[in-house]
């Protein structure tokens, strides 16, 4: 019989040692008034696993815990007044950069392996998502006249279905800006739909060695250089596949290379789908392939806005939203790590809302995740009553 809880046995999980390096870097335990950085990161991944709605729910949570918080790294409980002034004072930093230290080791866990495509190129996915605000109470969040929001600009890892970098800013700020200071690898593949048809930003990856493929917008100005033939009796949801030369005057500016251009057929939505890449040698199978592939970013959007605490948010200033957002990215890959190492085939949903349902129970993890339902076997009758008469 294993002797600590289900939510301790996650947390154990998690390299304290490589925190603590963080928690030095950035100095966030002075003036921590009994209530330190670990114990901060505790809490507010006790508020996402519980689906916590108020600073109320994580400190009654956690005070009915008692016995169990050692297990945790925590020495008590924290108050609802602790709880809101650190959330408001302590760096979004520190959560920040130990999201990208956990996605080093934990990442690796919840990596799946490639089914869709041959090429070796790392393949990442690019799309932003708003989260909507209350104007009047979050004041700082800027989006439109009566409402407020921010904006997270995801750029998603496709092996792991995993944020490899996020940048979070004000809900005005639109998708293509936000992209700018996203970090490239030479050689992978980028994918985007049209709102990142930014020539400027387009010559950025190609001058960096980062091939692209984008939606481009209808009112593009080319004119065709060389069409290539399409494949004979396959692949027949591709229309076109044509080389390319930008013909506005500022866009052959900014862009003065040919570009490749591939029409394709979405069966599903009806619609025929235009890209941009410049990628030369691959298939246009393949191109279109990937393209459809940027689906698994809005699954993902999808995904950490239906399973966690994402929608409302607990404290209101801008540093305790940023907390809030980048310790639910923790959760996600602590999620995502556990579902792959589970051998029962978990959805997503399912594993949040089990974790929840039996957060303080005693039992052990990894048998758990491979066999959820299994009945526990009664202890054996040492004490046989014999026969009387």
């Amino acid at each position: 019989m294993i002797n600590i809880t289900l939510f301790s046995q996650i947390i154990t999980k998690l390299e304290k040692s490589r925190f603590n390096k963080l928690v030095r870097f950035h100095n966030t335990d002075k003036h921590q008034k009994g209530f330190d950085s670990w114990s901060h990161l505790v809490s507010m991944l006790f508020c996402q696993f519980a689906n916590s709605q108020s600073v109320r729910d994580i400190s009654n949570g956690l005070r009915s815990a008692i016995g169990n918080l050692n297990h945790l790294g925590m020495l008590a409980a924290p108050s609802k007044s602790t709880i809101s002034y650190q959330n408001k004072h302590r760096s979004w930093e520190l959560f920040r950069d130990y999201y990208y230290v956990l996605l080093e080791s934990l990442g690796q866990q919840a990596g799946m392996k490639r089914t869709n495509f041959k090429i070796k190129s790392k393949i990442f996915l690019l799309d932003a998502t708003v989260i909507s605000l209350c104007l009047s109470l979050f004041d700082w969040a800027k989006y439109k006249t009566k409402k407020g929001a921010v904006k997270m600009h995801t750029l998603l890892d496709y092996d792991g279905h995993l944020p490899a970098y996020v940048n979070i800013t004000d809900g005005k700020t639109a998708d293509n800006k936000g992209a700018y200071d996203i970090p490239l690898l030479k050689g992978s593949v980028i994918v985007a739909d049209r709102f990142y048809n930014d020539f400027d930003l387009l010559k950025i990856w190609d001058s960096n060695g980062v091939n692209f493929v984008v939606r481009h917008k209808d009112n593009i100005q080319f004119k065709s250089v060389k069409e290539l033939e399409l494949p004979e009796n396959r692949h027949q949801h591709v229309l076109k596949d044509e080389i390319i030369e930008l013909t506005g005057a500022k866009t052959k500016e900014k862009y003065p290379k040919r570009l490749r251009r591939v029409a394709l057929w979405d069966d599903k939505n009806g619609q025929t789908i235009e890209v941009i890449t410049n990628q030369k040698s691959w298939t246009a199978n393949t191109i279109t392939e990937l393209y459809k592939a940027r689906w698994e970013v809005e699954i993902f959007f999808r995904d950490i806005k239906q399973q966690l605490h994402i929608k409302s948010f607990i404290g209101t200033s801008q540093n305790a939203v940023m907390i809030q957002i980048w310790t639910a990215l923790i959760t996600i890959l602590i999620l995502k790590a556990l579902k792959t190492q589970a051998k029962h085939p978990w959805y997503l949903s399912n594993l949040v809302a089990f974790i929840r349902l039996n957060l303080f129970v005693k039992v052990n993890l990894h048998k758990w995740l491979d066999n959820p339902f299994a009945k526990e076997q009664p202890p054996p009758n040492k004490h046989i009553q014999g026969v009387l008469f």
